[in-house]
């Protein structure tokens, strides 16, 4: 039997990043992600880590990078407002293939909006915040101890990928509290750097080439010492200094993508519940998810054959999973906290003649089964509403 916790959302996300191995967080305070740094604060120093808190978010995503190019896992967490302010250093870890995580606790936007309401309302920036053509890992799990095992997992996939990972919470999901048993971790693999006493003698570190042994991923990060290389956000070639050929530019663009798009399978975490028979099939995410799947039990009870689809992996959408469900279902309902943003991508993989509801929220209160619930019968009654 494991440690019982009562944690909040957010305590769950610091403590899952340290076990990940993260040593070092900058940020800076914002609604409703704070207590990410108050924990990390605390409980850094622990470890040898460090934390700092910076001047802005601007400040703190670049510190994250700093530190991760170093050598150090690292993280950063914020809001709406704060996540924008790290876009281009956002694309900067994307360019450079920096592994970092940066959390982002949504709550009402625009701008200002609702600090203290939840929201789901940055599905799209997480996805597309940073300019130009990129691909992005976004996980956004549905329970506190979901939090904790999947910033775990964020960690790893960052190492993996040699990319930012974007870990989404909401305000519900950050301060509320369960309380739950610690998984056991002895299988769960932590991915680390590689240590330059692992490279040959004379072998030189060149750290954008593709890797043999599974292309096109990323050559693994080695710790900062002997292994030096250049960085820049300018198109590149493998020694890392800016090469602006067409040929260079075209190729590094398109291995950035890939080493994600063509890893999706592999990338994709989601849940299922009673799906085997559906006909109805809803597709929810984070908190909204919770709901979903009451509302799926109420009409099972009801002798309605609905089932719940959620995907943990946000970004890439897991295309493939999500296709074999959508050709077995005659409808789709799709329940989030915004206007349609993840629906609008669902929507492309149904096939011709399914019905599709979308329930949609963005006044800071959630969706309840009951709301779903609604869905499911007027779907089955009265069709298409999108």
């Amino acid at each position: 039997m494991g440690k019982l916790v009562f944690w909040q959302g957010n305590e769950a996300a610091a403590y899952g990043a340290l076990k990940a191995g993260c040593r070092f967080y900058a940020g800076y305070p914002i609604t409703p992600s704070s207590e990410i740094a108050e924990t990390m604060a605390r409980e850094l120093p622990k470890v040898n880590g460090v934390f700092i808190q910076m001047e802005d978010e601007i400040g703190s995503a670049a510190a994250i990078i700093g530190a991760s190019l170093a050598g150090v896992k690292s993280m950063t967490a914020t809001s709406g407002p704060g996540f924008s302010l790290m876009q281009e250093a956002l694309g900067y870890a994307v360019m450079t293939e920096t592994p970092c995580v940066f959390v982002n606790v949504m709550r009402g936007g625009p701008s200002t909006g609702l600090p203290t309401k939840p929201a789901q309302g940055d599905i799209m920036q997480a996805r597309w915040g940073t300019h130009g053509d990129h691909a992005i890992i976004a996980l956004y799990p549905s329970t506190v101890e979901e939090v904790y095992r999947y910033m775990i997992e964020a960690f790893n996939l960052a190492e993996i990928y040699r990319t930012p990972v974007v870990f989404l919470m909401d305000e519900t999901l950050g301060h509320m509290r369960e309380a739950f048993e610690l998984p056991d971790l002895k299988n769960v693999e932590i991915v680390n750097r590689i240590s330059e006493k692992d490279l040959e003698e004379e072998e030189i570190f060149v750290p954008y080439v593709e890797s043999e042994y599974a292309e096109p991923k990323p050559t693994a990060l080695v710790e900062m010492g002997k292994t030096r290389f250049h960085v820049s956000g300018l198109v590149h070639d493998e020694s890392g200094f800016p090469n602006a050929a067409y040929d260079t530019a075209e190729k590094l663009i398109k291995r950035l993508s890939n080493k994600i798009k063509l890893h999706i399978d592999e990338i994709s975490i989601y849940d299922e519940y009673l799906t085997e028979d559906a006909e109805v099939l809803v597709i929810a995410y984070g908190i909204v998810a919770r709901s979903a799947k009451e509302a799926v039990k109420i009409a099972r009870n009801d002798k309605m054959r609905v089932g719940l689809f959620k995907p943990i992996t946000i970004w890439p959408l897991p295309v493939h999973e999500l296709r074999k469900r959508l050709s077995k279902v005659e409808a789709v309902i799709i329940p989030e906290m915004n206007l349609g943003q993840y629906g609008r991508e669902i929507l492309r993989l149904v096939k011709p003649g399914t019905k599709v509801k979308f329930i949609n929220k963005v006044g800071g209160e959630l969706i309840t089964p009951e709301e779903i619930l609604d869905g499911i019968n007027e779907i089955l009654t009265e069709g298409y509403d999108y």
